[in-house]
């Protein structure tokens, strides 16, 4: 090759043209050049978000930033996505950070298989991220309180807890010390009672016949528990049976018949007591005639006149007496 100046020109443009593209990539420029999508996004606030920050899915770079603008109290996110990654209908974008001091960047989820492709220059929905500077000052806040309080258990203040409990317990160590070792010997004292079942807590523990007498108990309780159970099992039978007119209380509580003739023989009852008490009838004669009521007195009369003489009379005389006085 000739070292003329057209080759020098030639090798200097190529170099020129070979630095520009590696700028371009870095800056991420070199986007613009390349085929894709356009997807808006509007949030609340970007977070330092800049022209050219990337664009991820899952982790994985898909585009760049192309603008941000200021739009009805929103901030428009307008990306570039390349065709090869699929921004659904319900998608979310997301503005994240790599780091305490990393660049942020636009975060897209898949989205569910349900969620349509969006078409050239939609827009996708969006979640607000946390504000870091909002996270930091809280931060700061819970470490001035910590502080704070740290404060306030240090100096004359914890002195000032502290003093009152520790001149008590310098001034109350005897009894303190005696009170402890009392304690000490009255649990071991009762460890040994219940070792050997002496007293209430230890027969309680160990007696072998309480035990057994509460497992009877239980057992018992069981058996009732269980009889109770038969026992209500066949109320219910009896319960069932009646509601299906089953048996004699079955039949006089569901049995139609029944009732009707039950209802005609009050009936009849009632006219019977009525009749009765009109005088008609044998019976009702017999309960409202006048009449009859006189005469059945005065036959009394007659035959209590007639027992009176019978006591002096003889046999004929008295049988003619009788027949006499009747009739």
């Amino acid at each position: 090759m000739k070292n003329t100046l057209e080759t020098r020109i030639g090798i200097f443009v190529a170099l020129v043209v070979l630095a520009a593209a590696i700028i371009l990539e870095r800056v991420g420029s070199l986007e613009t050049f390349e085929r894709g999508n356009h997807v808006n996004a509007l949030f609340t606030n970007v977070q330092d978000l800049k022209v050219g920050d990337r664009v991820k899915m899952a982790g994985v770079e898909v585009g760049r930033v192309q603008g941000i603008q200021l739009t009805n109290n929103r901030v428009r996110v307008i990306m570039k996505v390349r065709p090869t990654a699929e921004v659904k209908t319900d998608s979310i974008a997301t503005i994240k950070f790599t780091g305490l001091l990393g660049q942020n960047f636009v975060s897209i989820d898949f989205g569910t298989p349900r969620g349509e492709p969006l078409k050239d220059d939609q827009y996708v929905a969006t979640a607000e991220q946390a504000d870091l500077s909002a996270m930091m000052q809280k931060i700061d806040n819970v470490a001035s309180g910590v502080e704070n309080l740290t404060k306030s258990f240090t100096g004359f203040k914890i002195d000032t807890l502290v003093g009152p409990l520790r001149d008590f317990i310098s001034a109350n160590k005897d009894p303190l010390t005696m009170t402890i070792s009392n304690l000490q010997t009255l649990s071991s004292n009762i460890s040994i009672q219940v070792e050997q079942g002496h007293g209430t807590l230890g027969k309680l523990i160990q007696d072998e016949a309480l035990y057994n007498t509460a497992l009877s108990t239980v057992s018992n309780l069981q058996d009732t528990a269980t009889e109770i159970k038969a026992t209500v099992a066949d109320a219910r039978k009896i319960v069932d049976q009646v509601n299906s007119g089953q048996g004699t209380v079955g039949k006089l509580v569901k049995d139609e018949t029944l009732y009707r003739e039950t209802t005609a023989s009050m009936t009849n009852l009632k006219e019977i007591l009525q009749k009765v008490n009109q005088g008609q009838g044998t019976v009702g004669k017999l309960v409202n005639d006048q009449e009859f009521y006189k005469n059945a007195k005065l036959t009394l009369q007659k035959l209590d006149q007639a027992t009176e003489s019978l006591e002096d009379q003889g046999p004929l005389s008295v049988l003619g007496l009788a027949v006499s006085k009747l009739f």
